[in-house]
């Protein structure tokens, strides 16, 4: 499931007693990844502190349009657009029918009316509050708006009874929440392999053959495929990165051999397969057990062809949407457009070392695109926007 790792969250409280709740909720989405503020009714001060909040968002919270003995105003309208989505929870009766009937006598109300973002609601009042034919009529009416209304849970209630009414727990509604949104995506549904960093063939217990790939391109592509909804798995060779996206299963693999091996595994069960490792083209006949002593002036090595992990995969290719990668220092588009035709790709990307800022150990990366009857060349970029570039087109390929 997608992550909410950078996403900004605005948290409105009402006057509810779920309110306690909405500390664990705070928490949880902290602990995704997000950035949190919260806005309260001046009621809702009397369920949970805005010195708790604060605390475990890191931001100032704020309840009303000016700070107590200050002439400060606090722009409900900055506040609204700034937050990616906004949560209003808990939502009493009260709430939703000014909500509803586009009241705005407080901080709260005019922040949701200023919100540009989607807006999540979930309930929380008593059964027969619940069960009213004002609070369903406002329910119904905000979902019209578009907003989203998360599910009440039943069970018992503050009042003693037991029913529907009980606001969703922070972790359902967080589920609710990436749900929803992953829906929406490009790529939401999709089971994308990515391969990313070099290979390393071992020579004796302590060297070995391998180039100087960082894995940055390949590691960027599953980030933002991620974003894009995808179920992502990265298949990586020996790499100091580090993913931000919890949701990405990481494979860890260190020779060309382990690599194929790991992708054989799972290439039949995925829908887009991404080849931007740098795979060694060759490994040692033998490797030595014992660490090669510097004794001769010089060492003769036997060499042979690691087995072709892109060849295999077009060979094998049914429904899969296959992509490569080609780095040339020469005849560039000649080559990749031969390696394109050989390993049955449905487009690869193209880099070359002669152009300054592109290839291995960069921040950024120069690519062209390539497929049977085009060539579409992008400029310099940093590797997370050539990434997007290439999600892009493989999302307007997809649909």
């Amino acid at each position: 499931m997608i992550s909410l790792n950078d996403k900004k969250v605005l948290i409105g409280v009402t006057a509810g007693i779920a309110a306690y709740k909405i500390a664990f909720l705070v928490r949880l989405f902290i602990k995704e990844g997000a950035k949190v503020k919260v806005v309260m009714t001046p009621k809702a001060k009397e369920f949970v502190t805005p010195l708790t909040l604060s605390t475990l968002s890191k931001n100032e919270v704020v309840v009303s349009f000016t700070e107590k003995d200050s002439d400060v105003w606090n722009n409900h309208v900055d506040l609204g657009l700034w937050a990616d989505f906004m949560l209003i929870a808990p939502a009493t009766a009260n709430t939703l029918s000014k909500m509803a009937s586009g009241q705005s006598n407080n901080f709260l109300l005019a922040t949701y009316l200023s919100a540009k973002c989607p807006v999540y609601i979930a309930p929380a009042m008593d059964l027969d509050m619940y069960q009213h034919p004002s609070t369903k009529n406002s329910l119904e009416k905000l979902n019209s708006f578009g907003n989203k209304i998360v599910p009440v849970g039943t069970g018992e209630l503050a009042s003693g009874l037991s029913g529907e009414g009980r606001m969703a727990e922070p972790e359902e509604i967080i589920n609710f929440i990436k749900k929803d949104i992953s829906s929406q995506l490009p790529l939401n549904g999709k089971k994308i392999l990515i391969t990313a960093g070099p290979t390393y063939e071992a020579i004796d217990p302590v060297r070995f053959i391998g180039n100087h790939s960082s894995g940055k391109m390949g590691y960027a592509l599953a980030e933002e495929a991620a974003k894009l909804g995808a179920e992502v798995t990265l298949i990586s060779g020996p790499s100091v990165l580090q993913l931000h996206d919890a949701s990405i299963k990481r494979v860890d693999v260190v020779s060309a051999k382990e690599m194929y091996e790991a992708v054989h595994a799972i290439y039949e069960k995925i829908d887009v397969a991404i080849a931007a490792a740098a795979v060694s083209d060759y490994r040692p006949v033998t490797q030595a057990t014992q660490k090669i002593k510097k004794s001769d002036p010089t060492l003769t090595l036997e060499l042979e062809k690691t087995q072709d992990i892109l060849f295999t995969m077009g060979q094998k290719k049914k429904h899969q949407f296959l992509i490569g990668f080609a780095l040339e220092t020469q005849n560039e588009v000649e080559n990749a457009q031969k390696k394109l035709e050989k390993k049955n790709l449905d487009f690869i990307v193209l880099n070359s070392l002669q152009d300054k800022g592109a290839g291995f150990q960069k921040e950024t990366n120069k690519v062209r695109i390539i497929d049977a009857d085009h060539v579409k060349s992008y400029e310099l970029k940093s590797k997370q926007k050539v990434a997007k570039d290439i999600l892009n087109e493989l999302v307007d390929r997809l649909v």
